[in-house]
């Protein structure tokens, strides 16, 4: 059956905004487009160009704050500078690709842009990865060599299968490795990188690469399956810096939060491309801390936060402050942030303008909310103005319904379908190209043909959205997270959404769970309290109760200690939706919804003979 807005959970939207007219945000959206124009492809401009601009007009100003170091960008250069020089002493050259593993730290920028004076590719691999994980991304992207910080060395040890390339190692003085993982690696080039010239590596090594050309791999983080690597060029890596400038009216002045990991590409394209372009400072987080949050906001003058809807909820579950509306935030930009959770930051932190947006990190199209209108993540005010579609998506069957012409059709306001987008294939034009991957299967797969004419070609989302009569877009699901029950869809998003502002819950994750003799899936809630708080089934099933239609209220309820996350705070749900309501299969709680008692129960064989289900199978 077809998703439309009348069989999915209803987003609950909170505020009072007015949308601003049509022109208004168009105007706003015609500048985005002419700064995502400025660069070409065939331009010989790369990362390392751009950011040689940058020190030579804004040398002496503060780049990178990490701890109690600051470093302007004329000494990030002079140590990239370093870098280039002994890794070229070490044989790397123009157009290899070399693999970085490192936690957030200054010498991830170091190397990095290092490897760019080279004209090298840089595949950042993840810091939490080892064995046949950490393998397939080594072998993904065919790396010349693997330089690895001294805190990601254990992973490597333990993934005996690596491909067998050259290893050097940057030290790292909070985290060394054991004796015993340093006798895997080839060489710990700490010594003779800073023992390297600092003077300017000869852009002649780099002349002839393209700005359409990959500068980095990025590995999607999905939470199914082993990742993929997409393609990163130097042109739309710069591109989303110019963008993002004109969208934030950023400058010189404002100061970056960069708290999740520069492997992923929130924090290694929005964050540090946008920085660059304006000439601002970043400060510098190994990882999120929700303690210390606000006091780095403070202590900094941050001005910009790039956030994660989860990172959001951490920061509102935790105890008020007298000092919540103190801060020097003025915008956060980002994805994930639910309804509720945008109304409770407001009235809790002040009025900071929140670019809510959708994308992904292989997208040849995104939007962003750059309108202030709570739940939306963007508007196309004119269709003709933009590459995006959404077309109808039958959810049962998973596939895309046609006209009698045998094309795809398109949703009208209220409908869901899949996010699309058309891919230009110009040579003088940057913005819409689709990058793909390394592999060249993945990247098909993602390539619909054929849509609305012959020959033309769009990227497939995998997501699923739906519009507005004043066309601003609502993120409804991933594709195979929203599930049939009792004959309905259900999304797992908006049923997340609808329960998210529960008491004392830390973390929520919702999935369906195959039943015997039943068709399509049953809903299921793993829940993670917050300590010191315990589930309360009655409480819970009230909530659900008011906030959801009967046939999306979650049939089971598991307490968890701890959520399955990937390093970006994404729920994992494979496991999860393969245990289903098994209790054997884990020493979680579990509870069964009791309708007529208005409750869940604690599960047992009477439980689920009340609730008309068979015992799991």
């Amino acid at each position: 059956m077809t998703a439309s807005a009348s069989d999915l959970v209803p987003r609950r939207v909170t505020g009072s905004r007015k949308p601003v007219s049509r022109d208004e945000t168009q105007a706003k959206l015609d500048l985005r487009s002419r700064a995502a124009m400025q660069i070409k492809p065939g331009d010989h401009y790369t990362l390392a160009d751009r950011f040689e601009e940058k020190v030579a007009s804004h040398g002496d100003r503060v780049f990178l704050v990490y701890g109690e170091q600051r470093l302007s960008y004329a000494e990030v250069d002079a140590r990239a500078n370093q870098v280039a020089h002994a890794l070229h002493a070490r044989g790397l050259r123009c157009g290899d690709v070399c693999a970085l593993a490192m936690e957030n730290r200054p010498e991830f920028f170091f190397y990095w842009l290092g490897l760019a004076k080279l004209g090298i590719v840089t595949a950042v691999i993840n810091t939490q990865v080892s064995g046949r994980p950490l393998a397939h991304a080594l072998e993904t992207v065919e790396a010349k060599a693997f330089i690895v910080g001294e805190e990601c060395l254990a992973n490597f040890a333990l993934t005996e299968d690596r491909p067998a390339r050259p290893l050097y190692v940057v030290a790292d003085a909070e985290k060394p490795a054991t004796a015993a993982d340093r006798e895997i690696l080839t060489a710990d080039i700490t010594a003779e990188v800073g023992a390297a010239p600092r003077t300017t590596y000869p852009r002649a090594g780099r002349a002839g690469v393209r700005a359409e050309e990959s500068m980095l791999l990025i590995f999607t983080s999905g939470t199914t399956g082993l990742p993929k690597a997409a393609r990163y060029s130097h042109m739309r890596w710069m591109s989303s810096g110019d963008v993002m400038e004109v969208t934030l009216k950023t400058g010189p002045d404002d100061v970056f939060y960069c708290c999740l990991p520069l492997y992923h590409g929130a924090a290694a394209t929005s964050v540090v491309s946008t920085a660059l372009k304006c000439g601002a400072s970043i400060f510098l987080r190994r990882k999120f801390s929700t303690r210390e949050f606000w006091s780095d906001v403070r202590k900094h003058g941050i001005t910009v936060v790039q956030y994660i809807g989860e990172i959001c909820r951490y920061l509102l579950n935790a105890p008020a402050h007298e000092d919540d509306r103190n801060h020097s935030l003025r915008c956060m930009l980002g994805a994930g942030l639910t309804p509720e959770s945008w109304a409770r930051w407001i009235e809790r932190f002040g009025e900071v303008q929140i670019f809510e947006g959708w994308g992904a990190t292989e997208a040849n199209t995104a939007v962003i909310n750059i309108d202030n209108y709570p739940g939306s993540v963007g508007r196309i005010p004119y269709w003709e103005k933009s590459n995006l579609r959404l077309v109808r998506f039958d959810v049962e069957t998973e596939s895309h319904p046609r006209d009698e012409n045998g094309r795809y059709i398109l949703c009208q306001p209220g409908e869901v379908g899949e996010g699309i987008a058309f891919i230009v294939d110009h040579p003088d034009v940057g913005a819409g190209r689709f990058e793909g991957y390394t592999s060249r299967e993945a990247t098909e797969k993602k390539i619909l043909r054929n849509v609305f004419n012959d020959g033309d070609a769009y990227w497939s989302s995998g997501d699923l959205l739906r519009y507005d009569d004043e066309g601003y877009l609502y993120f409804v699901d991933r594709i195979g997270d929203t599930f049939r029950w009792k004959s309905e869809n259900v999304s797992t998003a908006e049923v997340a959404d609808a329960l998210s502002d529960y008491p004392g819950m830390e973390l929520l994750n919702i999935y369906g769970v195959k039943v015997p003799q039943h068709e399509g899936r049953a809903g299921m809630a793993a829940v993670v309290m917050q300590p010191g708080h315990e589930f309360d089934p009655k409480l819970f099933y009230d909530l659900t109760a008011e906030r959801l239609p009967s046939y999306a209220a979650p049939v089971f309820v598991r307490v968890s200690g701890v959520a399955d996350l990937t390093s970006t705070f994404k729920l994992r749900k494979v496991d999860l939706q393969r245990q289903g309501y098994d209790p054997k299969a884990f020493s979680d709680p579990l509870y069964v919804r009791d309708e007529e008692a208005g409750t869940y129960q604690p599960y047992s064989e009477e439980a689920l003979r009340k609730a008309r289900l068979p015992p799991f199978a």
